[in-house]
This record gives C-alpha cells, structure tokens and sequence, in this order.
C-alpha cells in the first residue's frame, strides 16, 4: 500500500503564489509516476500537471507559465509551486501516484483564491 500526504493548501489573493507538497509514503520500492488534479467546485477532476519517472512534466494549457512541478527523490515527495493564482484556481488540488498494478489518491488540500 501506498499513502499519499499533501499539504500546502490555503485562502490567497489573486496574483498570490502557493507552494503544494505531496510526500509518498508506505510500498514504495521503485519510482513511480506521479502528478497533481484538482477540483474545483461543480467540475470534474481535472489534469493540472504529472511528472513521469525519469523527471519529463507535463503541464495543463490552464496553468502553462504559471505552475511548475518537482520532486525530490530522496524524499519521495512532489511539489506544485503555483504563481499568479486566479480566483478560477480555486479547487482542491489532489496528488497522484500511479504503478504497473493501480494507482493511489491523496485526500487532497484546498486551495482558495479570492480577494
């Protein structure tokens, strides 16, 4: 089993920056693809950005230039730094990890953008 944390979420002015963690804990015998979705409120989940395992991202058109992804292996966590936010960025943003058999959701942590 895996366990996903995050953490990082919280209420900021539109313009703001936010710094999202997401630390994998648990069977974690290889490296494995992970990535961040969010929801917003009545939409779907949605791709925001994924990191493959030798460190390729990809970004969603919404948050290209704004947002950027990373990992520290060392730690088994990802982060999402996200800069000049926008009232439509508010969601809860959710980590994912996926391996050969399945994949792993955290709980996810709320981000609110709003004056």
């Amino acid at each position: 089993q895996v366990q996903l944390v995050e953490s990082g979420g919280d209420l900021v002015q539109p313009g703001g920056s936010l710094r999202l963690s997401c630390k994998a804990s648990g069977s974690l015998f290889d490296v494995w693809p992970m990535g961040w979705y969010r929801q917003g409120p009545g939409f779907q989940r949605e791709l925001v950005a994924d990191i493959s395992r030798t460190g390729v991202t990809e970004y969603a058109e919404f948050v290209k230039g704004r947002f950027a992804i990373s990992r520290d292996l060392d730690d088994n966590t990802i982060y999402l730094e996200m800069k000049n936010l926008l009232p439509e960025d508010t969601a809860v943003y959710v980590c994912n990890l996926i391996t050969l058999e399945t994949e792993y959701w955290g709980q996810g942590t709320q981000v609110t953008v709003s004056p």
